[in-house]
């Protein structure tokens, strides 16, 4: 998880921590300087700069954007200190670690996997399930058994701050998701009733060839029905990507996302001309006006990269920070303002 000690750390990096100060609905800063056919990656939420930085290494090569963002999103479904990715995330209510994961490349092919258990990296699991299968999605004990077939290792133990969180909440046994927790300088400072949420990382590149692809990985939220599944392993909700146009992603609550089938609707705004921040934009303003209460309640953001490197996000809730990196600059963009 993102904090402080990352922050200073960053800090002395030169990495430029930029605040938005647009007003409806959480608009973020959207880029348009990045030169048509550069090389470019953006990711959801803080932890989005390191994993940027493994997939700049494959994108400023020459390598391809399916690479870059399968390599990309190994970072912080390998750190255990991030319980919103990978094994060392927050189990359900059960007390497992169940992963969902999503991959797209530029052809228009897709693999994903969710529920899926005692894998390390879902992410490569679910681009095995896109290239050496005739499906698109594997789940649950399938999806652990075609792992085991494909080489991956069975990893089975759960993290010791995950395992003591989960025990903590079991005396409430409270689900509530709580805003903004991957952010901690907008997150609530004290969490009632011993409450965890936690989130997933979305990312997605452009590669020297002017080529997309695009992956999304988690742990699902923390202390949810054994089961459950959110939107990051749909594709054209958690993630779609259509190289003729752009990639787009999600982040959030997956319920919401689904409903709306998100990402692929911000790839079509982006079709009629829209430009990435304006395609996010509609897509959270299409959740507020079917649920508005709900939506007090919750953050969605979606993040947006269209075919000519540009760039843009938004969110419900003040707090929503996502990473871009290219060959002139690495920086992360977090929402100062709130549409409520």
């Amino acid at each position: 998880m993102y904090n402080r000690r990352k922050f200073i750390r960053l800090s002395a990096l030169g990495i430029p921590l930029l605040y938005s100060t647009k007003s409806i609905a959480g608009a973020l800063n959207a880029n348009t300087g990045n030169q048509v056919g550069s090389p470019i990656v953006i990711s959801t939420w803080n932890f989005g700069i390191e994993a940027n930085a493994a997939a700049w290494n494959v994108l400023k090569n020459g390598g391809r954007a399916l690479d870059a963002v399968e390599q990309g999103v190994w970072v912080p479904e390998s750190d255990p200190q991030n319980h919103s990715i990978g094994l060392n995330g927050y189990p359900d209510r059960d007390g497992k670690v169940t992963l969902d994961a999503c991959i797209m490349d530029e052809q228009g092919n897709c693999g994903s996997v969710a529920a899926l258990e005692f894998i390390a990296h879902p992410i490569s699991v679910a681009r095995r399930v896109m290239e050496k299968t005739p499906h698109v999605m594997l789940v649950g004990e399938g999806a652990l058994q075609f792992a085991l077939e494909q080489g991956f290792e069975k990893v089975n133990k759960l993290n010791p701050e995950s395992e003591k969180a989960w025990k903590e909440w079991l005396k409430t046994a409270k689900y509530k998701p709580v805003i903004n927790i991957e952010n901690k300088s907008f997150a609530p400072k004290k969490l009632p009733g011993n409450q965890y949420n936690h989130d997933t990382i979305g990312m997605l590149a452009l590669d020297s060839k002017g080529n997309l692809s695009g992956a999304c990985t988690t742990s699902g939220m923390a202390f949810k029905m054994h089961g459950r599944v959110g939107d990051s392993p749909i594709i054209g909700a958690g993630l779609y990507i259509d190289n003729e146009v752009g990639g787009a992603t999600s982040t959030g609550v997956g319920e919401e996302v689904i409903r709306n089938v998100g990402s692929f609707l911000v790839v079509e705004l982006m079709r009629q001309g829209y430009s990435p921040e304006d395609a996010c934009k509609e897509a959270v303003m299409r959740i507020i006006k079917r649920k508005p209460e709900t939506a007090k309640e919750i953050q969605v953001g979606f993040l947006a990269l269209n075919k000519k490197g540009e760039y843009g996000a938004y969110a419900i809730q003040k707090g929503f920070s996502y990473a871009v990196c290219d060959a002139a600059d690495q920086k992360l963009l977090i929402k100062g303002k709130s549409f409520y």
